[in-house]
Parts: structure tokens; C-alpha cells; sequence
């Protein structure tokens, strides 16, 4: 695998890409990289996700392809599937859907007829387009019911509420899991709510699988659900793909709605990668740093706290913060993910619960510490951050005051290298 031949090879034959490469490694470099959804992969991955294996046409499973020639893609498929199983104590594991949207999209398909009711987040609130909002294709095809936090309950979700829901809609699948919202969820609840109508128990867990893999966060399968999916970049560092993992009597439905119902041949190099991520979150190593990740993100809130911000659930119990902006400084989600962005660090724009705003000018930012604590940032870093974004909001219109934030944020960055590069 010459790697050096084949950087030359760009360089030389498509600088225009080579120099806006040269350009994002760079930046991931020099700044603070806090949105939530993003993380650091392993060199190791890097490697997989760049192979020989981009060449290879795969449709099928192990064992049972269309296209000759598979003897190692076999094997590395199979490795990642037992990875996958034994990482997250899964009866059935299926790692061929090419991201989060259609990993979702299989499961609905699996078990849903259109119009069929799904009981589900509501998106202000923390939930994901693929949950039903109505300007996705699901929203559209499904029926999506939706259950909201209790914003002055520290973002709690009720669970008599659930029920009351469940026992009126009747829906097939109850789905939790969120792309934004910083609390862990009671899987007890979610399973009474799904069992007092005989449906389905969905987890989406893109955004904390890590942790949960890590053993820092709940694992859905211990309170008996059916299914769990997740990607498998975000906190498990890997390439950007997806996975479904389910008890074995859906394992059927799940691999028959993934291919053939959904797409075609799976992206071998992808699952390479997933494979050698997974590999690496089996390892001890991964379980101290999914801790390290919850313990900066508390102690970053607190900073944030400290220093006049309003948080949506006054806190967090994962890797995840959701500030109000507008109510802590009078500026919307948009101008501050632009002014954040001005000092080096990196957040993007939210919704907040019921948010009276629009989706590109919401009222608040989603900001995380996995690429943070990936460089090896610690507690004490976290108060330094969060000072500096607090400082920054403060004072947005003071770009001489912007100008030296960031040459300090530069600066810090130099002590703590980005993995691969």
C-alpha cells in the first residue's frame, strides 16, 4: 500500500483537491473541533478506508455473494460483524448500510407497512430528520408520532407520558435516541411504553454508541430491546458508515431490507475500516477514554456555566451541549457558530426545544468533546474553552478582542496533535 505514491499521484494531477485537503488538515489542526457528530479516526482506519478494497464489488452477505472473488472480503466482513456482536453484546450484527439515513430506513422497511405508526423524539427536542420529521421521505411514508423533554425538568422525558401515547397511537416501532440532546435515556421506560402495544424497541445511538461500547454510557440490549443502530464515525472513530444490530429472530428482516430492499453492493473499504474501528473499541484503552469524554464535556458545561451561558437541560450526562445564545447573549445560533468559528473553534447551530425561530437561525449551538478529548484535552483544558467561547459571545463585535482569542487558541492547539496527521 504505497501511500506515498499515491499522495504524489493527487498532487500532481489534481492539485486544486490536493491543496483544499492540505487546506481542511490544516484547520482541524490549528482549531477546536466541538461539534458533537464529529471525531478523529485512527491511522489504522485511514489505511483500511483507503485500500485496494475500493475496487471490489461485494453484493451479498458472507457467504452468499453475486460476484466471484471473495475470499478476503469474506473475512473482513465476518470480522466486523463479530466485532460488532461482541462490542455491543448483540445477538446479530449487519455493518453494509452506507450511512445513518438508510440504516434507519432499513429498519422502518423491515418492519413497517406505509402509514404505520412510529413513536419517536420530536426534532426541537432533540430527535433526528430520519425520525420522522416531515420534510424527510419517512416522514412522509410513516406515521410519526412525537414525544417531547421536559424543558423545566432538566429535559427529562416523562414516561407516563410514553405510555399515554403508546396506548393512543398504538405505533409499531416506540424509537428513542436523539442527535441533540445531552442526557442518557431510561431504556426501562421506552420497553413499557413499546410493550403495552406489542411493538418493536428501536434504538438510534449514532451519536453515544462509543460510549455506551465503552461501557460509560447504558447498552439498550440490557433491557431487552430489538434493535440498535448506530454510525459508526462520531464516538467510535471510525470511517462513515452504519450498522444495524438486533436480536437474532429480526436478523433475517434486518439483512433482507438492508440488501436487496435498500441498496446494492456493500463499500468493502468502508467496512475494512469499521472493522479495525471496532477492533480498537474492544480494546481497555477505549473504555477510559469514553469516560475521559463525559468527564470534559461535564466539566466543560460547568465552564460554560460559570461564565453566563444557558444550557438546554441546565447540564449533560453524555458528550453534549446545547447553550441557548439568545438567552445568554442576546445572539442567535447562526452568528455565534460564525463568531466561534472567527476564534478557531468549531460548534454548529441548533434548535432548542420548541424553538421559536427558524432552523438556519435557531436559537442556540450544539457543541461535544470527543475530537477534543481524542487530542487528549483534560478537565482543566475545558475550563480554558469555555471561557474562551463565553469571552468571544460577549464581546462578538470586537474584532481586534476576536483577533487575540484566536492566536491563543492557535497556540493551545499546537500542544495536542490531531491523530493521523
Amino acid at each position: 500500500m504505497d501511500f506515498i505514491k499515491n499522495e504524489k499521484a493527487l498532487r500532481e494531477n489534481d492539485p486544486e483537491i490536493y491543496n483544499a485537503i492540505l487546506g481542511e488538515e490544516n484547520r482541524e489542526k490549528k482549531g477546536i473541533e466541538l461539534i458533537p457528530s464529529e471525531n478523529y479516526t485512527y491511522p489504522e482506519v485511514f489505511a483500511a478506508n483507503g485500500s485496494i478494497l475500493t475496487n471490489k464489488y461485494s453484493e451479498g452477505y458472507p457467504g452468499r455473494r453475486y460476484y466471484g472473488g471473495q475470499q478476503f472480503t469474506d473475512i473482513i466482513e465476518s470480522i466486523a460483524i463479530e466485532r460488532a456482536k461482541k462490542l455491543f453484546r448483540a445477538e446479530h450484527a449487519n455493518v453494509q448500510p452506507l450511512s445513518g439515513s438508510p440504516m434507519n430506513q432499513a429498519v422502518y422497511f423491515a418492519f413497517l407497512k406505509p402509514g404505520d405508526t412510529v413513536l419517536s423524539m420530536d426534532l426541537s427536542h432533540g430527535g433526528h430528520l430520519t425520525h420522522g420529521h416531515p420534510v424527510s421521505h419517512m416522514g412522509k411514508i410513516f406515521n410519526f408520532v412525537r414525544y417531547k423533554t421536559q424543558p423545566d425538568n432538566e429535559g427529562k422525558i416523562d414516561a407516563q407520558e410514553l405510555i399515554r401515547l403508546a396506548r393512543e397511537y398504538k405505533p409499531k416501532i416506540v424509537l428513542c435516541g436523539y442527535t441533540s440532546y445531552p442526557r442518557d435515556l431510561n431504556y426501562e421506560d421506552f420497553k413499557k411504553a413499546a410493550d403495552e402495544v406489542g411493538a418493536i424497541t428501536m434504538c438510534d445511538a449514532s451519536h453515544y454508541s462509543g460510549w455506551i461500547a465503552g461501557g460509560a454510557m447504558n447498552n439498550p440490549f440490557d433491557y431487552g430491546f430489538d434493535v440498535m443502530t448506530t454510525t459508526t464515525h462520531k464516538s467510535l472513530r471510525g470511517p462513515r458508515g452504519g450498522m444495524i444490530l438486533c436480536k437474532a429472530q429480526h436478523a433475517k428482516k434486518i439483512d433482507n431490507a438492508v440488501f436487496p430492499g435498500l441498496q446494492g453492493g456493500p463499500h468493502m473499504h468502508t467496512i475494512a475500516g469499521i472493522a479495525v474501528a471496532l477492533g480498537k473499541a474492544l480494546e481497555p484503552e477505549f473504555q477510559d477514554y469514553a469516560r475521559q469524554v463525559l468527564k470534559n464535556a461535564k466539566a466543560l458545561a460547568q465552564a460554560l456555566i460559570d461564565n453566563g451561558m444557558k444550557l438546554v437541560t441546565n447540564g449533560t450526562d453524555n458528550h453534549m451541549i446545547v447553550a441557548d445564545t439568545v438567552a445568554s447573549f442576546h445572539i442567535n445560533g447562526t452568528e455565534a457558530e460564525i463568531v466561534l468559528d472567527k476564534v478557531a473553534i468549531t460548534t454548529n447551530k441548533q434548535i432548542i426545544p420548541d424553538d421559536p425561530n427558524p432552523p438556519m437561525k435557531p436559537s442556540g449551538i450544539r457543541l461535544g468533546t470527543p475530537c477534543a478529548t481524542t487530542r487528549g484535552m483534560k478537565e482543566e483544558h475545558m475550563q480554558k474553552i469555555g471561557k474562551w467561547m463565553a469571552d468571544a459571545l460577549k464581546n462578538h463585535q470586537d474584532e481586534n478582542f476576536l483577533s487575540q482569542i484566536k492566536q491563543e487558541v492557535e497556540a493551545f492547539c499546537e500542544q495536542f496533535p490531531v491523530p493521523g496527521l
